[in-house]
C-alpha cells in the first residue's frame, strides 16, 4: 500500500481544532521520501478542482424507521440531553486501521456508517431535536485533503453535511465543535459509552456510570421487536447466507486439498460481494474441531469421511447478520454413528423451533431441546437416567454445553444488555428474531463415551421469526434433515 503522511504526523490543527487563520506546520513522517511540501505544490493543490457536490440525494430506505426509533428514545428520557457515538478507528497495526464497523446503537437510530459521528438528542419542549455531528469534506485549503492519512485522496470521499443530510433525514454539523460544546452543556446529559473516548472526557463531569446504562440498556431492548425493515434486512442476510453455504458445499475438494481456510475465504467472498462483511468470524470446523464451539482459527484440515461444522452469516450492508449453522459430511454421506448424532440433534431443533411462538415464555425453546438430547443421552446410556434428574441437575450440559439461541439482529448476540427480565425470563413478542441452535460435541479426549463418538460435534442452528400466528424459518433455504442434505450436496457437486 502506499506510504502517505498519517494523522498523527500531518499537523492539521488549524483544520481539527479550529484555529482560524493560524498557519501550521506539516510534520513529515520520520521516514518518507519526501523531505516536505514547497509553498508552490501547497498553493498549486488548491485550485482546479471541480465542485463535486452532490444535490436531490434520495433518502436512505430506513429514514422513517430511524426516526421512529428516536422518537420512541426521546419518548423515554424527556428533558435529558443523549448522545449516541458512532465510534473512532481503531488501530491494527503501526499506521494501518481495522475496518470501521459503527456502534450498533448509533446506526441503528440514524442508519449512517462513519466513523467519528455522533448522534445528539437535545431536548427541546415536549421532545428532543436531533443533530447528526460528522466529520465534513476533506478540506482543500488547508491541504488535509491529500495530506492526512484519513484525507479524501487516501481513503476516498466522504460526504458533505449538506449530503448527509438529504440521505439521513437529520440536520448535520461538524463534529470537530462538539466536543466543545459538550463541555459547556448544562442540565442531565446520557451518553453511550465504549465508543468514543473524546466524547466521553467532554461529559466526564455530567454524566453517571448508572444513568449511562439505563441508555444502554433501553436501546437494547428496545431492538427485541423487528420492523418490517429489519425483518427484511434479516431476510436478505439469510438468503445471502444459504448462497455462501452452497458455495462452500461447491469447492470442498479444494478445501481438502488445502485447509479449513478455504472454507472461510469463499464464505467470505460471498459476504463481501452481497453484503458489507460476516457478521462474526466463521467457524469453518472440520473433524474434533468441530466439538470446539467457537474454532475460528479455521487453519485444520478437512478430511472425507469427517464432518464440517460451518457457522456463519452474511452481514447486510445495513449491518442486520444471519446465524447460520449447518454440520455437512465432508465426503456427501453420514456415517452411522454420524447420522445417528446428528439426528438427535436434529430432533431437538425440531421441538426448539416448535416451541417458537407469541407469548411463548422465551427459555421454552431451550427447554424443549434440551429435554431431547438429555432424552436420547439416557437412552445410548452415556448418562443415568431418569431424565428429569438429568435437566434438574444439568448433567447433559457436558455434551450439550451452551444455550440452544439468542436472540438476533444488528449484533449476532443481540440484545445482550437488555434486562433479564425482559430478555431470558421474557415471553416472545411478534417481531422477535433468535436462533435455534442445539448441539451435541463428544471431545477427542473424553473417555465417558465409546471410542466412535469422539471427536464427533453436531450443530444446527436457523434464525427463527416470531410471528403473529407461530413462526416463520428465515434460513429454511438450507436444508436440515440428513437425507434432505445428502441430496443437497449431491445436486450441488454434480
Amino acid at each position: 500500500m502506499a506510504e502517505e503522511l498519517t494523522p498523527a504526523e500531518t499537523d492539521l490543527a488549524a483544520d481539527a481544532a479550529g484555529a482560524e487563520g493560524e498557519e501550521q506546520p506539516i510534520k513529515q513522517r520520520k521516514n518518507g521520501l519526501y523531505p516536505g511540501v514547497s509553498d508552490e505544490l501547497a498553493e498549486n493543490m488548491t485550485t482546479g478542482w471541480a465542485d463535486t457536490e452532490l444535490h436531490g440525494l434520495e433518502p436512505i430506505a430506513q429514514t422513517a424507521n430511524t426516526a421512529a426509533r428516536r422518537a420512541a428514545l426521546s419518548a423515554r428520557f424527556p428533558g435529558e440531553r443523549l448522545v449516541v457515538p458512532a465510534g473512532n478507528l481503531k488501530t491494527r497495526s503501526n499506521d494501518t486501521e481495522y475496518s470501521f464497523r459503527a456502534s450498533t446503537e448509533y446506526a441503528y437510530l440514524t442508519g449512517d456508517q462513519t466513523e467519528d459521528g455522533v448522534l445528539v438528542l437535545e431536548p427541546r419542549g415536549e421532545g428532543h431535536v436531533a443533530t447528526i455531528y460528522l466529520l465534513p469534506r476533506s478540506n482543500r485549503e488547508n491541504g488535509e485533503f491529500w495530506l492526512s492519512g484519513q484525507g479524501e485522496l487516501w481513503v476516498g470521499r466522504r460526504h458533505s453535511l449538506a449530503e448527509a443530510e438529504q440521505l439521513l433525514g437529520i440536520p448535520a454539523e461538524d463534529v470537530r465543535e462538539l466536543a466543545g460544546k459538550l463541555s459547556e452543556a448544562t442540565g442531565p446529559v446520557r451518553v453511550v459509552r465504549g465508543h468514543d473516548a473524546s466524547i466521553e472526557a467532554a461529559l466526564t463531569d455530567k454524566v453517571t456510570r448508572e444513568r449511562d446504562e439505563e441508555l444502554r440498556v433501553f436501546l437494547s431492548e428496545a431492538r427485541a421487536v423487528k420492523d418490517e425493515f429489519e425483518i427484511g434486512e434479516l431476510q436478505k442476510a439469510c438468503d445471502s447466507t444459504a448462497r455462501g453455504f452452497e458455495d462452500v458445499v461447491k469447492v470442498l475438494d479444494k478445501a481438502q486439498a488445502t485447509s479449513e481456510r478455504y472454507i472461510e475465504g469463499t464464505f467470505f467472498l460471498r459476504a463481501r460481494v452481497e453484503g458489507n462483511d460476516v457478521g462474526y468470524g466463521s467457524i469453518c470446523a472440520a473433524g474434533p474441531h468441530a466439538t470446539t464451539l467457537h474454532w475460528v482459527r479455521n487453519d485444520g484440515p478437512v478430511r472425507s469421511g469427517d464432518l464440517l461444522l460451518l457457522d456463519a452469516g452474511v452481514e447486510t450492508h445495513t449491518l442486520y447478520t444471519a446465524d447460520v449453522t449447518r454440520t455437512l459430511p465432508i465426503s456427501g454421506r453420514y456415517t452411522e454413528i454420524q447420522r445417528k448424532i446428528y439426528d438427535a440433534v436434529y430432533e431437538a431443533q425440531e421441538a426448539g423451533i416448535a416451541a417458537v411462538r407469541p407469548g411463548a415464555k422465551y427459555r421454552d425453546f431451550h427447554d424443549a431441546s434440551q429435554r431431547v438430547l438429555a432424552e436420547k443421552l439416557v437412552e445410548w446410556g452415556l448418562v443415568e437416567g431418569p431424565v428429569e434428574r438429568v435437566i434438574e441437575l444439568g448433567l447433559q450440559r457436558r455434551w450439550t454445553l451452551h444455550g440452544t439461541g439468542h436472540m438476533l439482529g444488528m449484533d449476532v448476540h443481540d440484545c445482550a444488555a437488555a434486562r433479564t427480565e425482559a430478555y431470558v425470563d421474557g415471553t416472545l413478542e411478534p417481531g422477535m428474531c433468535l436462533t435455534v441452535e442445539p448441539g451435541l460435541y463428544f471431545q477427542a479426549d473424553d473417555l465417558t463415551v465409546p471410542e466412535e463418538y469422539r471427536g464427533i460435534g453436531v450443530r444446527i442452528e436457523d434464525d427463527i421469526l416470531v410471528t403473529e400466528d407461530g413462526n416463520r424459518n428465515l434460513s429454511a433455504a438450507l436444508p436440515r434433515q440428513a437425507d434432505e442434505v445428502e441430496a443437497w450436496m449431491a445436486s450441488l457437486q454434480s
